[in-house]
């Protein structure tokens, strides 16, 4: 999705700031979380600004008692987005599986409004099992939004025989200092059940917190990882 700006304002601020507001929510810090706050209606760059941030941006109402209840508002803002920018016939992999995330977090955590939602498209996963592991890693830490709990569990459950090529790939990332890929795929081993226990997992994910927690999408990984699985703190 190409950068757009709104006089001064990149996309990629916008992107930013709705990231620090669901990882501050998924904290459990500043006021209840809204969508529609952070992602407003009148903002031209709120619908492509969730579709970056796909099912991430609804992770706070998958948490149990947290938020205000979900107004029409916020689902007005997930129709856009959903409407706006749907995967094209040549879309990629990863953009089908993270739209398909998108919906099928409207559906878990916007129960009441399911009549707004498509349903989930069709998404190829035979890239699970042929991707080389470098490869393999690269597009699971583009979804690492789907590891909330309860999504793409098809998915997981692939991506669960892969388990040691994803830690290869966690360790590989860090290594290189690309610390946006290594909380993607430490956020994905956090759900996974066998990661190994070699990895060091919880302490890998708060040094890439350490590191490369100025970046809000790296902050809201581990934030994610550590709230809905326990892992990184």
């Amino acid at each position: 999705m190409a950068e757009q700006t709104q006089g001064a304002v990149p996309l990629s601020a916008v992107i930013a700031d709705a990231a620090t507001g669901v990882a501050l929510a998924l904290r459990g810090e500043g006021d209840p979380y809204a969508l529609s706050s952070i992602l407003r209606q009148s903002d031209v760059l709120a619908p492509a600004a969730l579709r970056v941030l796909g099912a991430d941006a609804l992770a706070p109402y998958a948490v149990e008692h947290r938020g205000a209840p979900v107004g029409a508002d916020d689902e007005e803002v997930v129709r856009q987005a959903l409407t706006a920018y749907p995967p094209g016939a040549d879309a990629s992999d990863i953009s089908v599986w993270s739209y398909r995330g998108l919906v099928e977090a409207s559906h878990a955590f916007l129960p009441g409004s399911a009549q707004h939602w498509p349903p989930p498209p069709e998404a190829a996963a035979g890239w699970v099992e042929a991707d080389p592991w470098p490869k393999l890693s690269h597009r699971v830490s583009q979804l690492a939004a789907l590891a909330l709990p309860g999504l793409a569990p098809g998915l997981a459950e692939q991506l669960t025989a892969r388990t040691d090529d994803l830690a290869r790939g966690f360790v590989r990332a860090v290594r290189r200092r690309d610390w946006l890929q290594a909380a993607g795929l430490g956020r994905w081993l956090a759900r996974l059940p066998d990661a190994p226990q070699t990895l060091g997992l919880d302490s890998g994910l708060a040094f890439v917190r350490q590191m490369g927690g100025g970046d809000p999408r790296v902050a809201l990984h581990v934030v994610a990882a550590q709230r809905f699985y326990g892992r990184g703190w």
